[in-house]
């Protein structure tokens, strides 16, 4: 029998695997690229803006400013998303969203080879000794 803390630290073993994956600095690396790009974080900053000019238009009711203000932020995320090093950026987090769920559904399918999870009674075993 396994404790809640043993099983904690597996976790933290298996974060730490996850860490060190090549998918884990590929990505940490992406990112540190786009926090120092000055072009990508001007055009952020100026969409954060503009997303904060759309709530303030919203509370005094003129769609008219609110539609023109959101054509504005298309065009700013179509300038981004042009940018090859944010493509680099969006594939590095595709691939960390994808080992993290491969992760989880090995463990969900291990666990549930061994315990019948609806039930909570254990799975019969596979041959008898």
């Amino acid at each position: 029998m396994f404790t809640r803390n043993e099983i904690m630290e597996k976790s933290r073993e298996l974060a730490e695997l996850i860490r060190g994956s090549e998918e884990a600095q590929i990505f940490k690396q992406a990112e540190q690229q786009i926090q120092g790009h000055q072009r990508v974080q001007s055009l952020i900053a100026q969409m954060k803006k503009k997303q904060k000019e759309i709530v303030a238009f919203e509370s005094m009711r003129n769609q008219e400013m609110v539609s023109r203000i959101e054509k504005e932020i298309d065009e700013l995320q179509a300038e981004i998303d042009a940018i090859p090093l944010v493509t680099e950026y969006q594939q590095s987090q595709a691939d960390m969203n994808y080992l993290l769920q491969f992760v989880m559904s090995a463990i969900q399918d291990t666990v549930s080879q061994k315990i019948n999870v609806e039930s909570g009674k254990e799975a019969p075993p596979s041959r008898c000794d």
